[in-house]
């Protein structure tokens, strides 16, 4: 099973209402989460005074584990529905198979813009360590050099997201999904069942996969009830979804642009298990990361982190973030 936020292949993008600029209807509230090793979604329910009201579980992250949903149902004393949209995007796959050989060919296409535009970071990450590691003559010459070289990255960046908003914009310019019988009869499925639903729970998983199912059905203009999100499903809210690990077995990766999320969450790069995926001890890695996404804020979900979102997408004081010299710091102090 991928870890969350992990570099998978591509997964289905933005629908025709985000490829439009749409970013979902009004919503009562957010809360994001940390990880859930030691479950606390209960308390926090009891905290919004909703525990046992009904809740729509979108769990398409785990793809084949969709429907082990037992814990969640039961930490909302068994009042959930799951909305099984990892299963429903294979059913329609199944039913259209042109419709799905032409998402797979947008796949591929994703997959390999992925593969160079890493290609391209991990250039300026060695240009950036060969001119951080040289003794310079002129420290300002150096840092002027160093700054450059971080703005190739910021427009690196953007350059990607914006190719990647293209072809999926494209895509469904191309195959509108209210024509395809097969998207329309389960989107209509999926609305039903939010239609009943008083909080929306979005756990991890393969941060791709969950983001893909979203847009297919459609579900950011639905929600419109408060929304407990972790792990992938945090990343998933926000308006850019970033690939990161400084951990990894075969050493730091660069942390990469993905795709867009959902948007509800503003301005915001969600990082979930925060202090096991990065090298939060090195100050000098970290403020790369900070001013590389700003103005954007860094979101350090760790185990016990809770985050109320502001109205309007905003994060709140007391919101843990980066600040641009790589120290860890709360959003009040970077306003």
């Amino acid at each position: 099973m991928p870890a969350e936020g992990s570099a998978e292949a591509q997964a289905e993008g933005p629908t025709e209402t985000q490829a439009a600029g749409h970013r979902g209807g009004p919503h009562a509230s957010i809360t994001l989460l940390g990880p859930q090793r030691r479950p606390r979604v209960d308390s926090v329910l009891r905290s919004l005074q909703l525990h046992g009201a009904r809740a729509a579980i979108i769990n398409a992250g785990w793809r084949e584990r969709e429907p082990e949903d037992e814990l969640l149902v039961s930490l909302n004393a068994g009042n959930a529905v799951n909305l099984r949209l990892w299963h429903r995007m294979q059913e329609v796959w199944d039913a259209d198979p042109e419709f799905a050989a032409a998402d797979r060919q947008r796949r591929m296409l994703l997959e390999e813009m992925q593969d160079l535009y890493v290609v391209a970071l991990d250039h300026v990450i060695d240009a950036l360590r060969t001119m951080r590691n040289r003794v310079p003559r002129s420290q300002s010459v150096q840092a002027a050099a160093l700054g450059d070289a971080e703005q190739i990255m910021r427009e690196i960046d953007q350059r990607h997201l914006e190719r990647v908003n293209q072809v999926h914009a494209d895509f469904w310019e191309r195959w509108p999904p209210h024509e395809r019988r097969a998207v329309q009869l389960l989107r209509d499925l999926v609305s039903s069942e939010l239609a009943d639903a008083e909080v929306i729970l979005v756990p991890g998983g393969h941060v791709g996969v969950l983001v893909g199912a979203m847009h297919l059905f459609n579900i950011a203009p639905q929600l419109r009830v408060p929304i407990v999100a972790w792990g992938a499903g945090a990343m998933a809210l926000t308006d850019r979804v970033v690939l990161f690990h400084d951990r990894a077995v075969h050493g730091p990766s660069v942390s990469e642009v993905f795709t867009s999320g959902l948007g509800l969450v503003k301005d915001t790069v969600a990082f979930p298990g925060a202090r096991e995926r990065l090298d939060l001890s090195n100050p000098q890695r970290m403020g790369v990361l900070a001013r590389r996404f700003a103005p954007s804020q860094c979101l350090l979900l760790n185990d016990r982190a809770r985050v109320d979102i502001r109205p309007g997408g905003g994060l709140p004081d007391d919101a843990p973030v980066l600040d641009q010299d790589g120290t860890q710091t709360l959003m009040e102090s970077v306003r």
